[in-house]
């Protein structure tokens, strides 16, 4: 078993209050389906193609395969992932974390960078060798704002100025 354990910094508020945003827009949407938005606090553990077990914490997630779990251990993938960027994970994030997220198929990552209000949004496909891979679909700043949506979940809407709310207050 490859159980990696980090001790890691808290997070500043403002990253905290990006996934509290998206979180709380998304869930009274998917009241009475069968997907839930998940924040911070569930772990999905995977097995990888070399066969390493690695378990993982999105900073917010929507699942519509619920099933599978051990207590707050999910065994399949959500459909949609969302990391917000921090110094200390920013290259795990773009990293090993995408790669683990696009080996086990899941349909759309958001990297979301609360700094510099920018979210860059990408979709999984299939390259001609049909291996998934993720795609570079838009990147969303205040120029283009009108533009944020979840691609995957169509009926699903946070804009822009819901998802950045709050985040210039001085803490």
């Amino acid at each position: 078993m490859n159980l990696q354990i980090t001790d890691m910094a808290g997070a500043r508020p403002e990253h905290s209050t990006v996934i509290v945003n998206f979180v709380a827009a998304i869930r009274e949407q998917l009241l009475n389906s069968t997907c839930y938005v998940f924040s911070d606090n569930v772990q999905y553990r995977w097995h990888t193609k070399d066969g390493d077990e690695k378990t993982v914490i999105p900073d917010a997630s929507i699942n519509c395969r619920t099933k599978a779990r051990k207590g707050n251990v999910f065994l399949d993938i959500p459909r949609f992932v969302m990391e917000v960027l921090s110094p200390s994970t920013e290259a795990y994030d773009r990293g090993e974390k995408k790669e683990l997220y696009r080996e086990q198929e899941i349909d759309e990552y958001w990297i979301v960078d609360w700094q510099r209000k920018k979210v860059e949004i990408y979709t999984l496909d299939y390259d001609g060798d049909g291996e998934p891979r993720y795609y570079l679909w838009e990147t969303i700043t205040e120029q283009n704002k009108e533009e944020l949506k979840i691609v995957h979940f169509q009926n699903l809407r946070i804009t822009f100025d819901q998802l950045f709310a709050e985040v210039d207050m001085d803490y």
